[in-house]
């Protein structure tokens, strides 16, 4: 097999952590708002903001964890959702699967998660900002998506 048709280099790596999560999507006052977390912990207090998001259980696929993930830790329940294909974190062995849709109209985030001591919409620009800086093409495949739909609508 060459190299341009080899899969992935995390497929053949056991070590390699994955994960599944949500950026959900609104729109505020003319502007798209994207749901974002913050881990708690002292430990934390500087780390980055991102997706909600965790490890599957036994029998989930990667969208049902993020589904259960996203309720978990924000206590949104996610409807239709597109995946956004996958990240790998540069300094750690850690692929992140992501799910994107429309937030629900009645959408409430909150963090009665212990893992979590944020949990808001923020504009896009903040968004920009505020997330793990490893988790940034999930904005901007996000972008691009929301774009080539108002394009064939």
């Amino acid at each position: 097999m060459d190299e341009l048709h080899a899969p992935p280099l995390w497929q053949y790596d056991s070590a390699m952590v994955h994960s599944a999560g949500t950026l959900l999507y609104r729109h505020h006052n003319g502007r798209l708002e994207v749901l974002l977390i913050h881990p708690a912990g002292a430990s934390h207090r500087r780390t980055p903001w991102g997706i909600p998001k965790g490890m599957p259980d036994n029998g989930e696929d990667y969208e049902q964890a993020a589904r259960r993930e996203t309720f978990e830790e924000t206590g949104v329940l996610p409807e239709e959702l597109t995946s956004l294909d996958f990240i790998q974190y540069h300094r750690v062995r850690k692929c992140v699967h992501c799910f994107t849709g429309p937030a629900p109209a009645d959408a409430a985030p909150n963090c009665d998660c212990w893992e979590v001591d944020a949990a808001r919409f923020v504009p896009m620009d903040e968004a920009r900002r505020l997330i793990h800086r490893d988790q940034l093409p999930f904005l901007d495949r996000l972008e691009a998506l929301l774009a080539q739909a108002e394009a064939t609508s």
